[in-house]
């Protein structure tokens, strides 16, 4: 029998985004404009490429999936504010590698006001920019620098026939990833999908790990329920870690044996439509804690738990990491991994021998999304429709001086989780993390 396929969420509506290039627009001064590209195609091996993935800001305002595409929002423009620049229609290049939407098609296709293909950039973005006093643009993409100097430059060659250059460029980053923090009930209904093909995966790996399989064997399981339930792949580069490569964050080799007596660490989450989910979970490679994972697990899980229950509008990322970090260390104490007292440890950071990262990040088109972390200097505050993940963990080194029973466990726990206006919602039930129900499930396999 065939596993289980999930319905399909519908996609965001072309009316969603016209509304969220109007907001962006509507927050610029006059007579400025917006030059965005989209992503290239990039070379995998001499004539092959990867696999194409848009640029998220670039989907965010279009959901064009098309590379070598550019964005240009005119406010005010009569013809129309937003206008996209497309690949060529080329009956030989689509024999190869499929139908091009062309100028006609994108207007049609995704309800942007204007569309030109790439052949008529040059002589047309002179004039749309002419006149133009400030030009938002993302000042880190070389690609977009490029463009924008060479548009400023001829027209500033035509300054004797009243051409009139952008006087200034701005970033337009800091506005467009402000909108995307708040995500829409859409992006929501997204990210539950994601977050569901995700779990889904894990509880997959669980079932079938067994020692002497390899580390990219569970990959495979992971991966495999991806591309099963209609993702385009992993949202970054599957962790599966086991034994003391658990300790090693972003163990991505995935080539070692598993053990019997060792945990497995996997921290690996789908995307679809180009949103991420981000799951991690850790269990026994054949299916039992032994004492010392066992009690290590239980001080990381009541501290995640404790972290997600206090998730709710008007918390900061701040004090829920505090909180963790409080946590570990006075679990550290009672297991005998650290001595003294707890605000003692916490100051001179000996925590930080075995917890090194951040609590929390943002989560959405990218698995480490966009948005301001602090607002005016101050520790920014959880708000309805932020998403974010809670991720503590240990990793406790093979150190002489670490009791032998504790040497090169490594354990993360982590969720994503929808500030919601009464509290919050976690996106990644579906996958157990109690010690009880992970050994029930590894049982039954």
């Amino acid at each position: 029998m065939l596993p289980e396929i999930l319905p399909r969420p519908a996609p965001i509506a072309n009316d969603e985004y016209l509304a969220r290039r109007r907001a962006l627009m509507a927050a610029l001064p006059a007579d400025s404009a917006v030059l965005l590209p989209g992503a290239s195609l990039v070379t995998r091996s001499r004539d092959s490429e990867f696999p194409f993935r848009q640029d998220s800001d670039f989907h965010y305002l279009t959901g064009f999936p098309e590379p070598d595409a550019l964005l240009l929002l005119l406010p005010g423009r009569p013809e129309g504010e937003s206008v996209l620049f497309c690949q060529d229609r080329n009956p030989l290049m689509e024999a190869w590698t499929g139908i091009r939407l062309g100028a006609e098609g994108t207007v049609r296709e995704f309800g942007v006001d204007q569309a030109f293909e790439n052949a008529e950039r040059g002589e047309r973005l002179e004039a749309l920019l002419d006149g133009r006093r400030t030009l938002y643009l993302p000042l880190d993409s070389p690609e977009a620098m490029a463009i924008a100097d060479e548009v400023r430059t001829a027209l500033k060659a035509g300054a004797r026939r009243g051409a009139r250059p952008p006087e200034a460029l701005a970033d337009v980053a800091p506005l467009l990833h402000e909108s995307r923090l708040i995500k829409s009930e859409s992006e929501l209904v997204l990210l539950r999908h994601a977050a569901e093909i995700s779990a889904r995966a894990h509880v997959r790996a669980m079932r079938a790990a067994r020692p002497g399989l390899a580390e990219y064997h569970l990959q495979a399981e992971l991966e495999h329920e991806f591309r099963w339930q209609g993702g385009t792949g992993p949202a970054y580069a599957s962790i599966v870690g086991g034994g003391a490569n658990a300790c090693v964050l972003h163990y991505i080799e995935n080539h070692a044996s598993l053990r019997d007596g060792d945990l497995v660490l996997i921290d690996a989450g789908a995307e679809f439509d180009l949103y991420a989910g981000d799951i991690t979970r850790t269990f026994p490679v054949n299916g039992r804690f032994s004492e010392a994972q066992r009690a290590l697990y239980a001080l990381v899980l009541e501290v995640q738990e404790r972290a997600v229950a206090a998730i709710e509008p008007g918390v900061t990322l701040v004090e829920l990491h505090d909180g963790v970090v409080r946590g570990l260390t006075e679990g550290l104490i009672g297991l005998g991994l650290l001595e003294g007292e707890v605000q003692a440890r916490i100051d001179d950071e000996s925590y930080r021998r075995f917890y090194l990262h951040s609590t929390s990040h943002w989560l959405g088109l990218d698995v480490h999304d966009v948005g301001a972390y602090r607002q005016g200097g101050e520790p920014r505050v959880l708000a309805p429709g932020m998403v974010l993940t809670v991720e503590p963990g240990l990793y406790i080194p093979a150190d002489a001086d670490i009791p032998e029973a504790f040497r090169g466990i490594g354990i993360r726990i982590e969720d994503d989780v929808a500030v919601t206006a009464s509290g919050h919602a976690v996106l990644t039930t579906a996958v157990p993390k109690r010690i009880d129900e992970i050994e029930a499930l590894m049982a039954a396999k």
